[in-house]
């Protein structure tokens, strides 16, 4: 199992306990009086069972608090994510740190900042590069791209799946929109894998019937289940942070509801993905102070009061259109506040120009930054070795520690050495050629092509993703999707 980073402090809080108590009030309030769309009889029907007021005309469900509170104290507070291969496994949960790849519409060229349509060859490249880099530690859906050259929409979600489970072995992500959660689950399953099934709301207060029909598939699997509700303050949510909070506090605990009506103790993680408007504009405002606090806001909730395994989304992507200064001071600030406020999975890798691109020499020199965070959550050991006393004396006022057993013992893990960031000296870079983070971020890319192989799956394996392709063709066929 792959063992990610063990956060060895408390997690930072940026919320009274009052303040926490008079969110969660709010939520529960919203829920009981507002409450929550399903557009699925079948979900609607369950949660009637289960003490929810139902409108069947506007599909409202109301959650009574009791119905809400017991749907939390049957969430756990972790659980286990299966890959193909055991070594590759997580638990997701606790106060273990691991990172997710992040994702984007196109291919982003790394010098020019153009993006294009990328091929199967550049898909497949990208989750080579991330099943290598040892800080990406698991998929989501569509990933690295949204869309590849030559392949229907409606299929991106099933062949972006199978090429994963292909080109890597870690744990995934599955997808909802138009039935896509057959096929994902059926592909899976073939190579003897989990993934976690994605449930995402629609801000304000809804959930469509795509998700909810993925939910029980994917819980009839016996898969967890990953839920989100992308939102934005002064759109779809609140401009305030607070009322932000509120409002996708409601989304994501109404779809926890459903998930433990349907199975009891169901494993889940709950994204938060909430941006930030650019109210001049109309643009999305990403790496913002706002995000990063709602995050931290998040975090705390979520951590210690539900005690619910959280994911963000946050620092996934930057409004900077190529890799230069804007790109790394929007997504690293996010990223270190939600490691230190409690996250348990952090989407990072690859993402630039906000949703728009991807690409994996970016992720290459992100993992740098992954594991410089991972180091920190670690924090500090404090005991007499680590003290060394003895050393400090012996060396006194005049002497060096460079020559001692405690330095030969520790300085490779007291500290994180970056593979990629220069850390030579002026001299040295001149005389190397002022290569820059970029360009050894592309040699490093052209050693991963031409030196590693992922572990490749058996003939039958292949040869059954082929034939669950091949169904998911001819049944979107049937339907005219294709």
């Amino acid at each position: 199992m792959q063992k990610g980073f063990k956060r060895n402090f408390e997690p930072i809080k940026v919320l009274t306990e009052s303040q926490v108590e008079q969110i969660h009030t709010a939520t529960l309030n919203i829920l009981d009086e507002v409450g929550f769309k399903y557009e699925s009889k079948r979900a609607l029907k369950l949660l009637e069972e289960h003490g929810a007021r139902v409108n069947w005309e506007t599909m409202v469900a109301k959650l009574p608090p009791s119905l809400v509170e017991w749907a939390i104290n049957k969430t756990p507070s972790s659980f286990y994510l299966k890959a193909r291969v055991e070594e590759k496994s997580i638990r997701l949960g606790g106060n273990t740190l691991y990172f997710m790849n992040s994702a984007g519409a196109r291919h982003v060229d790394i010098d020019t900042g153009i993006v294009t349509m990328p091929t199967l060859e550049q898909n497949n490249i990208g989750v080579i590069i991330s099943d290598y880099l040892s800080s990406v530690n698991c998929f989501p859906s569509y990933t690295p791209y949204f869309e590849i050259e030559g392949i229907p929409p409606v299929m991106s979600c099933p062949v972006s799946c199978a090429q994963r489970h292909r080109f890597s072995t870690k744990p995934s992500r599955g997808a909802q929109p138009t039935d896509t959660f057959i096929w994902e689950t059926k592909i899976a399953q073939a190579v003897g894998a989990q993934i976690m099934g994605c449930v995402e709301g629609a801000a304000p207060l809804s959930l469509a019937e795509d998700p909810c029909n993925a939910a029980f598939y994917y819980l009839e699997a016996g898969f967890p289940i990953y839920i989100a509700s992308g939102s934005i303050m002064g759109g779809s949510h609140p401009i305030t942070i607070a009322g932000a909070s509120v409002s996708h506090n409601a989304e994501l605990l109404a779809i926890i509801v459903l998930l433990q009506c349907i199975k009891p103790g169901c494993g889940v993680i709950a994204n938060n993905f909430v941006s930030a408007m650019n109210m001049m504009t109309g643009d999305l405002n990403f790496g913002t102070a706002a995000i990063a606090l709602h995050q931290m806001a998040y975090n705390q909730i979520w951590h210690s009061y539900y005690k619910i395994p959280i994911n963000n989304t946050g620092s996934a992507f930057s409004n900077s259109k190529i890799i230069d200064y804007q790109l790394g001071a929007e997504k690293l600030p996010l990223a270190t506040a939600s490691a230190l406020s409690g996250a348990n999975l952090i989407v990072l890798h690859g993402g630039v120009t906000a949703e728009l691109a991807y690409n994996p020499i970016l992720a290459i020199i992100d993992d740098d930054i992954a594991n410089t965070i991972g180091r920190i959550v670690e924090g500090i050991t404090v005991n007499d070795e680590m003290i060394g006393m003895d050393v400090i004396k012996e060396v006194g006022s005049s002497g060096s520690f460079l020559n001692s057993k405690q330095t030969r013992t520790f300085w490779k893990t007291e500290d994180y050495m970056p593979k990629i960031f220069d850390k030579t000296s002026y001299q040295e870079w001149v005389n190397t050629g002022k290569k820059t983070v970029i360009d050894k971020a592309k040699e490093k890319y052209e050693e991963i092509l031409a030196t590693y192989k992922p572990i490749p799956l058996s003939p039958e394996q292949d040869k059954e993703i082929d034939k669950i392709l091949k169904e998911a063709t001819e049944y979107y066929k049937k339907k005219g999707l294709i």
